[in-house]
């Protein structure tokens, strides 16, 4: 879908619409057109459904295990720590060696590495007397593995989906977590209580060799001739490009305080307690995934947007406010709906964050970029977690909260305050994506 000027419109068609975008109710379907063209899409969109649900029965089984062993909800909100340094190390340098190296080896050893780990989880479960410690080592070794995987996933989808259809090949990969995101959780909550962790670990065990299967059969993606061997100075031209764009710099600081401000992720267990409704912690998780799925689902508006800087501001402060609602609610089922709300939100900030990323950023740079772009959505949710932990032990689980998306909201208006350019940015003008634009099209004329 491309871009057309007023000039360039038909008279029947609003000046903002692409030429050929569907119009009515069916612009609100999710546009499939990256899924029909490229093969590799098809395959990373299955594996990455496919993994993403098993991550998820990890991703509840891991908290509850901790919260078993130790009743302590800071020992639950210390995960977010031991993940962070190897985040930041690992995501940064992982960036330097998706640009270097070949993008689909990358992926295929870090996710063979992540299967490993889930094994060791799976044998400690199944120990007479679970120790707590090597949660928490497995935790910062798949925090490694994902940091150094994640900047070769988004640098490869560029490569493998032509650039009109960047904002869609976003939508689709955020209906294949949401997917995940739902029924993962979801089942965890059952498996955990009825068969016992050591399920939970087994599945997302079988998932990671299933999803090694689908990754061996991508073609291969080496590196642009134009980038620099992995290094700590090619980590700091990188960062030097990210400070020199001050609307991607405000998507990344945006992304950051939403997360470290307003991610209740850490207290759910607790949270479900207090409402006197253990048996909703599988939806409480769930929920904010349906929200977004509910986003996907009725995608194909976000086409049809260009000024995609406000709608990260606009998204990010609403996720705030409704995570604010959830912690002043006392009904469960309200707080399952704002959550739900709020998964909306962050849906639609992803959307925008992700297309900007990907129609501005050189392809010999976007794996450094990614790296940083995975600090700037992972960082925030690992110390959000600490945040959130600590805060509950000290003024009570609700209070964490509601305090965190009410200071989320002011955080995001003082950033969109300072950072004008990220407001008036505009993908039909802005000089890097027009200039990537054209690029693109000469390289598909040429080749």
């Amino acid at each position: 879908m491309t871009d057309t000027s007023p000039a360039d419109a038909p008279a029947d068609r609003p000046a903002d619409v692409p030429v050929g975008a569907p119009t009515g109710l069916r612009a609100l379907l999710p546009d499939l057109s990256p899924w029909r063209a490229s093969r590799d899409f098809r395959r990373l969109w299955v594996s990455g459904l496919i993994t993403n649900f098993g991550s998820f029965l990890t991703f509840v089984a891991l908290p509850v295990q901790i919260k078993e062993l130790t009743g302590s909800a800071a020992a639950v909100g210390a995960i977010g720590a031991v993940e962070l340094v190897p985040l930041v190390v690992f995501g940064l340098y992982g960036g330097a060696l998706a640009d270097a190296w070949d993008k689909r080896r990358l992926i295929l050893w870090t996710e063979a590495g992540q299967g490993v780990a889930c094994a060791a989880l799976l044998v400690n479960a199944l120990m007479p007397s679970p120790a707590v410690w090597p949660l928490y080592v497995i935790a910062a070794f798949t925090s490694a593995l994902g940091a150094v995987q994640r900047p070769a996933l988004d640098s490869l989808i560029p490569r493998i989906v032509a650039h009109e259809h960047l904002p869609a090949a976003a939508s689709l990969n955020a209906l294949r977590w949401q997917v995940g995101g739902i029924a993962g959780p979801a089942l965890a909550g059952v498996v955990v209580a009825y068969a016992g962790l050591g399920w939970a670990y087994a599945v997302d065990l079988v998932t990671f060799a299933v999803s090694v299967a689908l990754v061996v059969g991508l073609a291969s993606s080496p590196a642009s001739h134009e980038a620099r061997s992995p290094s700590w100075a090619a980590i700091a031209e990188g960062a030097r490009y990210a400070w020199s764009r001050k609307e991607l710099l405000g998507t990344y600081a945006v992304d950051v305080a939403a997360m470290l401000l307003a991610m209740p992720l850490a207290v759910l267990p607790f949270l479900a307690d207090e409402l006197d409704a253990e048996w909703s912690l599988g939806l409480m998780y769930a929920a904010i995934p349906a929200g977004s799925l509910l986003v996907s689902v009725s995608s194909g508006w976000t086409s049809r947007v260009h000024r995609h800087g406000r709608m990260v501001v606009l998204a990010a402060a609403g996720w705030g406010v409704a995570i604010a609602a959830a912690g002043f609610a006392g009904n469960v089922w309200l707080v399952l709906l704002c959550f739900v709300l709020a998964g909306a939100c962050d849906m639609v900030s992803g959307v925008f964050r992700s297309a900007m990323w990907n129609q501005t950023i050189p392809d010999e740079l976007r794996g450094r970029l990614a790296g940083i772009e995975l600090l700037s959505y992972s960082v925030g949710p690992q110390l959000g977690q600490v945040r959130a932990g600590g805060t509950a032990a000290l003024t009570g689980v609700r209070a964490s909260v509601w305090s965190g998306g009410l200071l989320c909201a002011g955080a995001v208006g003082l950033l969109a305050l300072c950072l004008p350019t990220m407001m008036t940015y505009d993908a039909r003008t802005n000089e890097h994506a027009v200039r990537l634009r054209a690029q693109r099209a000469a390289d598909a004329a040429s080749g």
